[in-house]
């Protein structure tokens, strides 16, 4: 019995791979950034006490890069043995694709974009708990990340089955169950460091007064700290994934280079100390503190370092408030 043509996913998967090497790249430069900077001098002169947060993104960054690079290569090698190795299959590229769809090495690649995107999505929820400084705030996107998970080794395991299709059958509904929590954990997620990253903008430069809140407001650190990338292609992916159409290959590409791509520009902001972070001791340049006492009075002080010299500015705003106890928020960037 003749299959369907797969002339559409077959170029898909073509010019797919194409992007996987040119995105790769850009992976492996910020991967060695992230390295460089981290076994830097002069970044363990201005970071001395941030040694074991270093050598967690080292070993997190490498991992990252592993688990892409296992995901490019089992693709570059089915495509390798589907065209040019077997280019003389009997019943074309279509039968070779239908015959060998879950061969051992496209498992493994399944399974290295599956950890890949356990990781980058538990990085962004840890993210999120250090924007908000608050546990509660992850509780639901922690349940929804234990979800996909399930959901996720159900798929590996189905997909792995003998003469089992990722795009097709049981596979491909336990997918698109997969792809639909990871990319609600993801929008849910993103939209909560950006709205976080922006209101804390400009309350920055409302209560001091002065235009550097936009840096926590500025598009490109708001698309960097929220995987922004990783979410928008994620959403192309389970879109063209969930209506089986052909193309859905080519946006798992770009999706699962994301996964890896993304985090890795989080985490070469943190280590170069652009990023959000709840240690305030690592911190240098510009700092903000706003206090509310008991007496209902905030006061907000920011110091600004300009190579040997220091030029401090203390404002302070009186609110009204009927809670006694005290709280505080903090906004720290380096500049």
């Amino acid at each position: 019995m003749p299959i369907p043509s797969q002339a559409v996913f077959q170029n898909s998967y073509y010019i797919g791979n194409n992007f996987n090497g040119i995105l790769y790249g850009i992976e492996l430069v910020l991967y060695f950034m992230t390295v460089r900077t981290i076994l830097g001098t002069r970044h363990k002169q201005t970071r001395p006490g941030a040694k074991s947060s270093d050598r967690f993104f080292l070993f997190f960054s490498t991992a990252l890069l592993c688990l892409n690079t296992v995901f490019v290569a089992t693709e570059a090698v089915f495509g390798e043995e589907m065209w040019i190795v077997h280019a003389d299959y009997p019943g074309g590229q279509d039968q070779y694709l239908a015959d060998f769809a879950s061969v051992w090495y496209q498992t493994f690649g399944t399974a290295a974009s599956i950890v890949l995107n356990l990781l980058s999505d538990g990085l962004l929820i840890y993210r999120c708990y250090v924007v908000w400084d608050d546990i509660r705030i992850v509780l639901f996107p922690i349940l929804l990340y234990l979800g996909a998970f399930s959901v996720g080794i159900a798929q590996l395991y189905e997909d792995g089955r003998p003469s089992a299709n990722y795009f097709a059958g049981l596979a491909q509904k336990l997918g698109v169950a997969y792809t639909s929590s990871v990319i609600s954990l993801n929008i849910i997620v993103s939209s909560l460091i950006c709205g976080r990253i922006y209101y804390a903008g400009r309350r920055y430069a409302h209560v001091v007064g002065i235009d550097v809140g936009r840096e926590y407001m500025n598009a490109a650190a708001i698309i960097v700290e929220s995987a922004s990338l990783y979410t928008l292609t994620g959403i192309a992916y389970l879109i063209s994934f969930s209506i089986n159409s052909q193309t859905s290959i080519f946006f798992l590409s770009i999706y699962v280079m994301m996964t890896c791509i993304a985090p890795q520009m989080i985490i070469l902001r943190v280590v170069t100390g652009r990023a959000w972070t709840r240690d305030k001791s690592a911190m240098t340049g510009t700092n903000l503190e706003f206090t509310k006492t008991a007496q209902g009075h905030t006061t907000g002080t920011t110091m600004t370092q300009y190579g040997d010299e220091s030029l401090t500015k203390h404002a302070e705003l009186s609110v009204t408030t009927k809670q006694s106890n005290t709280s505080s928020v903090r906004l720290e960037e380096v500049v």
